[in-house]
């Protein structure tokens, strides 16, 4: 038996995972959870594929031996298509990655014209073509790079303004792409973009779909996890790789999803 007080780990580069964290917690409200933000690693996608790999999985086996996790998470697209094989083969608890959400995405647009967001290293992977292949045969799916909404997501969850100019100009890259104005649809290949979401609708207008994992996800830890018994005592934690100054700006967001002060990893 798992002892109640066991917690979920969440990892993720930075603040992005908080989007599956958000779609878990009313799912499982007693469940103890382990935020884990790599920030000394932030951001991954700019990173080759074997950076990313050795950094999450000595990461995540260091911490799985320090936390003693039930399930591990890795809240974050560019890891997980990258090294969610080589995390599994490593550590002995269930591991639930992210993959870009092309499957759902698929099945709602009516145009057949889905729009892809993601960080360069996931858009780029054969991952995201095995998907595209496998769920969005017969649809047309753009996508785009988008580096620089991770740090405009990290800064809104700072409670800092957005610029909207990066957002415009990524609308209008996907759009002068052959058949681009007819997208509906957009999937947000990273964890941080669905932060962006009132910023994305403001500027790809509200009849564009956004469509994100984070509820299948959160649906997939529960189904995992059936039947265990969860007992969470005080708040949950939040850890950091690097000096716990680079989470400076966080506290609001983090109290108000039930976080402890940052802690160093």
């Amino acid at each position: 038996m798992v002892d109640a007080s066991t917690p979920i780990l969440i990892f993720d580069s930075g603040v992005g995972g908080l989007t599956v964290y958000d779609a878990l917690q009313p799912l499982l409200p007693q469940a103890p959870v382990i935020y884990a933000a790599d920030l000394a690693g932030l951001p991954y996608g700019s990173k080759t594929e074997a950076q990313i790999a050795a950094r999450v999985a000595g990461l995540l086996g260091r911490m799985a031996e320090r936390f003693r996790p039930r399930l591990v998470c890795i809240a974050c697209n560019t890891a997980s298509t990258i090294a969610l094989g080589m995390v599994r083969e490593v550590l002995e608890v269930p591991v639930v990655g992210t993959v870009p959400a092309i499957k759902p995405a698929a099945a709602l647009t009516k145009t057949g014209t889905i729009g892809l967001i993601g960080t360069e290293a996931t858009i780029r992977q054969a991952y995201v073509d095995r998907l595209e292949a496998e769920f969005a045969n017969g649809t047309r799916l753009l996508r785009i790079a988008a580096p620089a909404f991770v740090s405009l997501a990290e800064a809104k969850l700072r409670g800092k303004p957005v610029d909207l100019a990066p957002v415009q100009a990524i609308a209008e890259q996907l759009r002068a792409m052959p058949g681009g104005k007819a997208i509906d649809t957009l999937v947000l290949a990273c964890t941080h973009f669905p932060l962006l979401a009132d910023e994305l609708t403001a500027v790809f207008r509200p009849e564009v779909a956004l469509v994100d994992g984070a509820q299948g996800i959160a649906r997939r830890i529960v189904h995992l996890l059936e039947g265990q018994d969860f007992a969470r005592h005080g708040p949950n934690r939040f850890v950091v790789t690097g000096p716990v100054t680079a989470a400076e700006g966080l506290d609001n967001a983090l109290a108000a999803r039930g976080f402890g002060p940052v802690e160093a990893f």
